[in-house]
């Protein structure tokens, strides 16, 4: 137990406010799961529930929270089903030919492929670390595009209802994804309590 506290005091504590944050995006990205499986289409909903568990799995990774060993295979397994639920959200918005969606989707796919390619990059990688870091810049402009889209969509479209919807989902996801990469690059670290 004495190791367990030493650790505890070694090691900086996330700022409160962060936390509530973070957990406040999260618990309105559960809300948004809700309100897709009451006023969305069938992959929507799976599209949504799907990152959403892929999210808290990643939270649950690079959060600090502790993993028992055992665990893991359970992890992989939920892992690999809420990836595959996204490829079948993925086949389905283009098999109905919703493509502001499917390109939404793919853009999503980008920022994914990116975060892990900056996690696996040695540091010393500085020149790819930084197109890295401009092609998700030029990522993250896009689904604000998509964003602004579907809010244009809301204001004068024929289902405004479900325009605003995927805006305020869309919303939800790029704040969520700062949050992930507060997590991932240490900036949580920078909010710590003095």
């Amino acid at each position: 137990m004495a190791g367990v506290r030493a650790d505890a005091t070694t090691k900086p504590r996330p700022h409160r406010g962060f936390v509530v944050f973070k957990w406040l995006v999260y618990a309105l990205l559960a809300g948004d799961v809700v309100l897709y499986a009451l006023y969305g289409r069938v992959t929507e909903l799976i599209d949504t529930a799907a990152w959403f568990v892929l999210l808290l799995l990643f939270e649950w990774e690079t959060g600090g929270w502790p993993l028992p060993r055992r665990w893991l295979p359970l992890l992989h397994g939920v892992r690999a089903l809420a990836s595959v639920a996204v490829v079948v959200a993925v086949v389905g918005y283009a098999l109905e030919r919703v493509w502001l969606d499917f390109a939404n989707e793919v853009v999503w796919l980008g920022v994914i492929a990116l975060l892990e390619l900056e996690v696996r990059l040695p540091p010393a990688a500085l020149r790819l670390h930084r197109l890295r870091r401009v092609a998700a810049s030029l990522l993250y402009l896009a689904l604000v595009g998509f964003m602004l889209t579907w809010a244009a969509m809301g204001i004068g479209g024929q289902d405004p209802h479900a325009a605003w919807l995927d805006t305020w989902d869309a919303l939800l996801w790029l704040v969520a994804f700062v949050v992930i990469e507060l997590n991932v690059f240490g900036f949580r670290g920078a909010l710590t309590r003095r």
